[in-house]
């Protein structure tokens, strides 16, 4: 199955797929997709938040009152908002996380680009992300959506991943397969 199949299916697909349909109809693709972006960016710099969404201990009223909360307080479009009441109402807050990602994916496929991941050992400064971006772009021939994301267990390198394509350049998996190029010997 291909990455982009598989983000498309399972209820955070019918959920983006629902969405980006509305957001399409509306004209507001782009507001919609800035207005989750917000909220993967406060799931992100938020254990409580993520902890709260994946949580079945809270009902269907204490969801909603938080991310009503949260909606006013980030002043996201009323499209933006109704989405998320319905997902709290609905009790897939858990999937929230996923349908953002998969939202993502359809938004970009329509704009003709391709969603690409970067793990690397360390941040990487502007012009690294710049220059990773043009590489890959030039790769893949078309515009990329670069997600970029640390993980210092890499000790070196980077992880890109590109659709269903990986290419792992990451010192870890380097020496790994040396230790096991070892034990051969």
């Amino acid at each position: 199955m291909s990455d982009d199949l598989a983000q498309t299916t399972g209820v955070a697909g019918r959920y983006a797929s629902a969405l980006f349909d509305l957001a399409e109809e509306a004209g507001a693709l782009d507001t919609v997709e800035a207005d989750l972006k917000a909220v993967k960016a406060s799931i992100a710099v938020s254990a409580d938040l993520r902890d709260f969404l994946r949580s079945p201990v809270y009902d269907s009223a204490d969801q909603m009152k938080a991310i009503v909360a949260l909606a006013e307080k980030a002043a996201f479009s009323p499209l933006t908002t109704n989405f998320l009441k319905l997902v709290a109402k609905n009790r897939r807050l858990f999937a929230l996380e996923n349908t953002i990602g998969a939202f993502g994916a359809l938004a970009a496929k329509a704009r003709g680009e391709v969603s690409a991941q970067a793990t690397t050992a360390a941040p990487l400064n502007d012009d690294q992300s710049k220059a990773l971006r043009h590489e890959i772009e030039r790769q893949v021939g078309s515009a990329v959506n670069l997600e970029t994301r640390v993980d210092p267990d890499l000790l070196g390198g980077l992880v890109v991943k590109i659709g269903s394509q990986m290419i792992d350049a990451s010192l870890k998996t380097k020496l790994n397969r040396l230790k096991t190029v070892m034990k051969e010997a």
